[in-house]
Parts: structure tokens; C-alpha cells; sequence
């Protein structure tokens, strides 16, 4: 029978920290072993995931933010798929559809999550350590989460999962409630900063699937729509703005529909600007990607030459 160890990275005892570890405890089919990293300030969540998995014994380490509250039969589901699957290396799951923040801008940000990795189901490039189990034997071989990477260290290290030789599947019937309250600041610097920029940047390296997930046709699709929308806007052309709201409805109407179910005509009116934003973000992190990894090239090939 194989055994799970559960790796949670907290950093100054988060108040959502006690809820997630009940929730494991509690659920169908819990882990044999239970980890929390208290992490320093100084140490990335690489760093303290490795740290928790040098602790662990499990033949499964499944990874969960110390925000995240599982479903009780998470732990059921993770050990099916790696019984099923004798080729399975990993296996992440989603947000649930009920976030537990109850602001407009956490709520659309996790439904939005949600939804992507609902799209996404199936074979997968990349990982994600919100909820996530990968075999440990599989996780030692590829070198562990890459230190030096800022930030997405799952996307990348999915990305290695994959190039060994092994699958890993999104499977959103995994599922856990998250319970971070997010503000529109936090919202702009992580799908910039913490997000955007460090995923384009593993794209231009050749280590990250530029077509995983919300990076698909429909994020393009959509992603030229919400420019559109907003140049026909600045420049008051109501016909252009107008070919860009039908896109965006076209494009987004899954989307649309499940911020009406969950929240209204009230999440429904905040949602769509928010998306716009979250994509307009996208389109701004191009450049500075860009920027850092020709300025990182030079200073690769200047080092070379000395």
C-alpha cells in the first residue's frame, strides 16, 4: 500500500494554517504523515518544500498551501490515480468553486483559477504545488524544486517531470477551498511580478509549455480582445469597443457563467474589468520578460567570453 506524507510551507503561523491542517486530518483516506516547514522570511517555498520532503517517508509527497482547506476525499482520489497509473509522476488538482475569502476581488481571483484548471483537465506540462502529489522517487531524480527559479518552481519542475519521462495529470475533481483574501494590489503584483513575467521568462529559456494552460488560443484570443477593448475605449470608438465586448462574451461565456452562478450580476460586473485587468497584466509582462532575458543573455555571453 503506498503511504502519503503531506508537505505544508508556513511562514509566521498564517491564521488559515490550523484550518488546513484539520481539514487533512479529518478527510477519507488521510496521509500517514503530516509536515509543516515553519519558514523563515529568508527561505523561498522551494526551499522549504525540499526541506519538507527531505523529512518525509512517504512514497507520495502531496503538497498543500497552508491556505488551502482539502475536500475530504482528496487523499482517496490521490491514492486511486497512482494506483491506477503505474506511469503517473504527479497529479494537482484545483480550487474549489466556493472560495471562502468573500471579497469581489478574491472571490473572482480564485474563480478564475478554478475555471482554468477546470479547462485544463487532462495531460498535463506543467504542476502545482496549491494541491498537488508527486511520486517521491520520481521528485528526487529530476533534482527537486530549482531553487534559483522566482516563484512558478512547480510550473518548472513539472516541465522536468514531463521531459523524464513521466505523466502528470490535472485532475480537478481534487479539489480544496482556498482561504487567502486577496486585494487588488496583491492581485496586480502576483499575475505581474509573480506570475507573469517569471512563466514568459521559462518560456524564452525553453523550460516552460507556452501553450499549459491559461496560456491557450482562448487567453490569446481573449488577451487581444480586452487591448482592443480598452484602445477603442481610450479613443471613444464605440463600435470597436463594442466588436470587443461581443469577443469577450463569445470567449469568456463558460467563464461568465460560473461568476453569475456564484456570485451574481454583482460578480459578473466586477469579474469582466477584473479579467480585462488580469489580461492586460499579461500583455505588460511581455516586455519586461523580454527585457531580462536578452539582458541575461548578455551577461551570459559576456561571462563566456572573459
Amino acid at each position: 500500500m503506498r503511504t502519503l506524507s503531506v508537505v505544508i510551507p508556513a511562514t509566521d503561523g498564517p491564521t488559515t494554517l490550523e484550518h488546513a491542517v484539520r481539514a487533512i486530518e479529518q478527510a477519507e483516506a488521510p496521509p500517514e504523515q503530516v509536515i509543516v516547514v515553519d519558514r523563515p522570511e529568508h527561505l523561498t517555498s522551494g526551499a522549504a518544500r525540499n526541506l519538507g520532503v527531505r523529512q518525509a517517508n512517504g512514497d507520495i509527497v502531496v503538497f498543500v498551501d497552508a491556505d488551502v482547506e482539502v475536500h475530504a476525499d482528496v487523499f482517496a482520489r490521490i491514492r486511486t490515480a497512482f494506483d491506477e497509473d503505474p506511469a503517473l509522476a504527479a497529479v494537482f488538482g484545483s480550487y474549489d468553486d466556493d472560495p471562502g475569502s468573500g471579497s469581489l476581488v478574491s472571490d473572482f481571483r480564485n474563480l478564475l483559477h478554478h475555471h482554468v484548471h477546470h479547462e485544463g483537465a487532462g495531460p498535463a506540462t506543467t504542476f502545482w504545488t496549491g494541491l498537488g502529489a508527486v511520486r517521491r522517487d520520481a521528485f528526487l531524480r529530476v533534482g527537486a524544486f530549482d531553487e534559483s527559479v522566482a516563484w512558478i518552481r512547480d510550473i518548472e519542475l513539472g516541465m522536468r517531470l514531463r521531459r523524464d519521462g513521466g505523466a502528470v495529470v490535472l485532475d480537478p475533481s481534487i479539489q480544496g477551498k482556498h482561504l487567502k483574501r486577496w486585494s487588488l494590489t496583491s492581485m496586480i503584483e502576483t499575475d505581474l511580478l509573480r506570475r507573469g513575467v517569471p512563466w514568459l521568462r521559462l518560456i524564452l529559456a525553453g523550460r516552460a509549455d507556452s501553450a499549459a494552460l491559461n496560456l491557450g488560443w482562448r487567453h490569446r484570443v481573449g488577451t487581444a480582445a480586452s487591448v482592443l477593448l480598452v484602445a477603442a475605449l481610450l479613443r471613444r470608438n464605440l463600435r470597436l469597443a463594442s466588436i470587443a465586448l461581443a469577443t469577450l462574451a463569445v470567449v469568456d461565456r463558460d467563464f461568465h457563467a460560473l461568476l453569475m452562478r456564484r456570485g451574481g450580476l454583482r460578480m459578473l460586473a466586477a469579474g469582466v474589468p477584473l479579467h480585462v485587468l488580469h489580461r492586460l497584466l499579461a500583455v505588460t509582462a511581455v516586455p519586461i520578460a523580454l527585457g531580462g532575458h536578452l539582458l541575461d543573455g548578455g551577461n551570459r555571453q559576456h561571462d563566456a567570453s572573459c
